[in-house]
């Protein structure tokens, strides 16, 4: 058994979540927020049997996608002189972990 932790732009958690579910597998969805960008994210645990961990990752990689957004420094990082104007940035995209999971028990 494993537990997938993937963590997805908002913009995609809807597709990437309506697949899984299409598919069969059961996801929970917390809401959570990036460090450097503070931007939405989701973060989605799945458990699932170790012969389906490549299948549930080809889900996340088919519909989370990345693409570039320009912004704007924010008053901390101007202060400190590091960004002076707005830069273009990737976002989106997915970051997965796989864990083994010792011990699995639905209630």
């Amino acid at each position: 058994m494993k537990l997938i932790v993937a963590i997805i732009n908002n913009d995609d958690c809807p597709s990437v979540l309506s697949e899984l579910t299409h598919q069969g597998y059961g996801a929970t969805k917390l809401s959570t927020s990036g460090g450097f960008l503070r931007a939405g994210n989701s973060t989605l645990l799945i458990g699932t049997e170790d012969d389906k961990v490549d299948a549930v990752i080809a889900v996340i990689s088919e519909f989370s996608r990345k693409r570039t957004q320009m912004v704007s420094p924010s008053p901390s990082f101007m202060a400190e002189g590091f960004i002076s104007r707005a830069v273009e940035v990737t976002v989106g995209g997915a970051t997965v972990f796989v864990l083994d999971v010792d011990k699995f028990i639905k209630l």
